[in-house]
């Protein structure tokens, strides 16, 4: 059988719906493994370790065309920023790459935490790292559950960006956030 992209991704998004779970999953290379290996429905480990490398590397990425203008907007109005992320050890080497790590003041990584969103002791980490009272704080992310959900249960305000795939709520460019926080 000849795997198409469209018969890829939905095995992705299905075997990742089936092995997300409460606790560190993401954060953990086993985790992701057998991602790819049910996902490709082999064990593989030679294609393993080489998709977890590309991974790795900026070149693997697209940023999206707002997220640098935000970045730049929200330094230049004098904001704290940082990032809380479900991921590994990969991260930080990889947003440096990117190019993106110089716009952050804080990085909150679930690995080095040891929880993952939405645990509310990941976002009271990212409070402290980026000494930023929770009621001054806002995160933006793209989960309903794990990044909005979340963040107001540790009393943070939340925005949903939707790049078009939900219900419509939310923002669907970050350069709309500022109208909205604007307006708040």
């Amino acid at each position: 059988m000849t795997a198409t992209a469209e018969n890829l991704q939905r095995a992705f998004r299905e075997s990742w719906a089936a092995l997300k779970r409460p606790g560190l999953t993401v954060s953990r290379k086993d985790w992701w493994r057998e991602l790819v290996f049910r996902t490709l429905g082999q064990e593989n480990q030679a294609c393993f370790e080489e998709l977890f490398e590309i991974f790795a590397r900026a070149d693997a990425w697209q940023v999206f065309p707002d997220v640098e203008d935000t970045l730049r907007e929200a330094r230049s109005r004098g904001l704290r920023v940082g990032i809380i992320s479900n991921w590994d050890e990969r991260l930080r080497p990889l947003l440096d790459e990117i190019g993106l790590a110089l716009y952050f003041d804080s990085m909150t990584i679930s690995c080095e935490i040891g929880v993952e969103k939405p645990d509310p002791r990941i976002f009271q980490a990212a409070l402290h790292a980026a000494g930023v009272p929770v009621k001054q704080a806002v995160h933006v992310g793209d989960s309903d559950t794990a990044d909005v959900r979340g963040a107001e249960a540790v009393g943070m305000t939340a925005v949903l960006l939707n790049r078009g795939e939900g219900d419509g709520v939310g923002v669907r460019d970050l350069r709309d956030l500022w109208t909205k926080l604007d307006a708040a």
